[in-house]
């Protein structure tokens, strides 16, 4: 079986996607489960480092920075990936702008987490494209959220403790979408 591909989305790929990005592989631990992870921002200057204010987040949960780099989002990873998620609407509608046939397989993060629980009824998909099929046919059938309510908020020029705040709300978040994408597979999240 080919490796399951997961891109996390965010606007600088500086904060959200990175620390998306680096907590899907910690939970999914050493060998992630044949699932390979990325990030990107749709305006990121491609080639930063990691502030060290998301590296030292990412680290109070569990996460290493490692050699991180920042880049652009593209029509090529956008189609290249299984799962896009970004960290607010509007970095999932900007990756199906890039690639439009990837709309089965774009969401918001906290948005696939809804959706996949909803359509598995907490239960287990089988593998992670089930679970993204899942959550796709469950658009439209479930209960829609008020508008933003799913965007996790932007901590650029924000103070240390929205950051951290920030991180917290997104680990939670991927912790679920692991559990949801290795159902099955006998890999729990990672502690």
């Amino acid at each position: 079986m080919t490796r399951f591909e997961v891109l996390f989305v965010c606007t600088g790929n500086l904060y959200r996607s990175p620390l998306g990005e680096r907590l899907f592989a910690a939970h999914t631990g050493p060998s992630g489960g044949g699932i390979g992870v990325a990030s990107a921002g749709t305006l990121a200057r491609p080639g930063l480092p990691m502030p060290p204010r998301t590296a030292a987040a990412l680290e109070d949960l569990g996460g290493t920075p490692g050699t991180f780099a920042t880049r652009r989002l593209t029509a090529a990873l956008v189609a290249s990936a299984d799962l896009v998620l970004g960290l607010a609407q509007e970095h999932r509608d900007a990756a199906v702008r890039l690639h439009p046939a990837a709309l089965r397989r774009c969401f918001a993060l906290e948005e696939f987490v809804r959706l996949a629980d909803a359509a598995t009824g907490q239960g287990v998909a089988d593998g992670p494209r089930t679970a993204v099929a899942l959550a796709a046919a469950a658009r439209g059938r479930t209960p829609p959220v008020a508008a933003g309510a799913e965007d996790v908020p932007d901590p650029d020029g924000r103070p240390a403790e929205e950051l951290r705040s920030c991180a917290a709300r997104i680990d939670r978040a991927v912790r679920r979408a692991v559990g949801l994408l290795t159902a099955g597979q006998g890999l729990a999240p990672s502690d």
